[in-house]
């Protein structure tokens, strides 16, 4: 197996239809600093895959025969020191992208994304920042299913009540897809300080990214509070 150039993106491709693996693997060729460093074709197969070639970033399908794209990513991102998960969608199924990000994963890609778009998203991922923007989390977010909402909100706001009242406003702003420099505005505070507020909030509240911390501000109705 060939060692990859240093600061080279390895990815894993997951999907059940050959061609569009192919199309995928033909398209990242062309990215210098992207190598595709293996294929599966369903969720099983992908978490045995990342085991043995420990990708950075997983561009990973849903609807899949067997183990589906959600099963690999719970499993997967559970794992200390798990790559990076980009969802593969068609957008006809939001609940299953919500449940993605909620286990995790770093975000979604439409299958008819530009290529271009495919690489920078991939790169992104890999420095640790989600492919959402504050537009499409907010998409996502309003279209939760409303069944259990109740209880969705006492568990959030049991787990919120871990973070000091600075970090409540952090998470909260977060919720709103507002930057760093936008909280460090409205707060009068430094962009550093806020990069360590957020910080806090993913330790305490054992969270990988941004975007839960999104979702959780959802849950527990705190967005609602702000409109």
């Amino acid at each position: 197996m060939t060692t990859p150039e240093p600061g080279t993106v390895r990815v894993l491709i997951v999907d059940d239809d050959p061609l569009v693996r192919a199309g995928l693997t033909m398209m990242l060729g062309g990215a210098s600093d992207v190598r595709v460093a293996a294929e599966a074709g369903d969720g099983g197969e992908a978490v045995a895959m990342a085991d043995r070639h420990r990708p950075d970033v997983i561009l990973m399908d849903i609807r899949m025969p067997g183990m589906d794209g959600l099963a690999a990513t719970e499993t997967l991102r559970a794992r200390a020191g798990a790559p990076e998960v980009i969802v593969l969608t068609t957008f006809d199924a939001d609940e299953h992208v919500l449940r993605a990000l909620r286990a995790g994963a770093a975000g979604f890609l439409l299958k008819d994304t530009p290529p271009d778009e495919i690489v920078t998203a991939i790169r992104q991922v890999a420095r640790g920042y989600p492919v959402l923007s504050p537009a499409v989390t907010r998409r996502l977010i309003a279209r939760v299913a409303e069944s259990g909402q109740d209880r969705r909100r006492d568990l959030a706001r049991e787990r919120l009540a871990l973070l000091n009242a600075r970090e409540r406003e952090v998470a909260i702003a977060v919720g709103q897809g507002r930057s760093n420099a936008d909280i460090a505005a409205t707060l009068y505070l430094s962009v550093p300080t806020i990069k360590t507020h957020v910080s806090s909030i993913l330790a305490k509240l054992d969270l990988n990214n941004r975007v839960q911390i999104a979702l959780l501000a959802h849950d527990a109705g705190l967005l609602d509070d702000q409109a």
